[in-house]
């Protein structure tokens, strides 16, 4: 099994990367660690250049959380998924026979996201694996 994160550069991403930490080596599991990197429209002169930059930001925010979970002592791997971020989590959570999945939210009201189609909320309503909303720090 494994523990499955969605990370990014949100407010909600340092503590949740920090509780997804704690969960995989309270369990012994290897921990996941996804970005989807899905680029807005799916054809266009931007498109690549779109492509591009989101794999970047995903790379380097992911290399971040490696590290951390390297100092934890909690094996990683990392993934950047051509999906729409809940996607991309489900996926690898099927793939990686996931015991749960870590997502951080923004601290937003349950109206936005629901209205605005937030990950999290995504995830709750989409997921069959459970998943953890981790809010940001006070």
């Amino acid at each position: 099994m494994s523990v499955v994160l969605g990370y990014g550069e949100s407010p909600g991403a340092a503590r949740a990367l920090r509780i997804a930490v704690e969960v995989a080596a309270a369990f012994d599991e290897r921990l996941v660690l996804v970005y989807g990197a899905a680029a807005p429209g799916p054809s266009g002169e931007e498109y690549r250049s779109h492509y591009d930059a989101i794999r970047e930001v995903g790379r380097t925010g992911l290399e971040h959380a490696v590290v951390e979970a390297d100092r934890a002592g909690v094996p990683a791997i990392v993934e950047v998924i051509d999906e729409k971020p809940a996607q991309a989590l489900i996926d690898a959570a099927t793939r990686h026979a996931a015991r749960v999945i870590v997502v951080g939210s923004w601290g937003e009201s349950p109206i936005r996201g629901a209205l605005l189609g937030s990950t999290p909320h995504k995830l709750l309503h989409m997921s069959s694996v459970p998943v953890l909303c981790v809010p940001p720090e006070e």
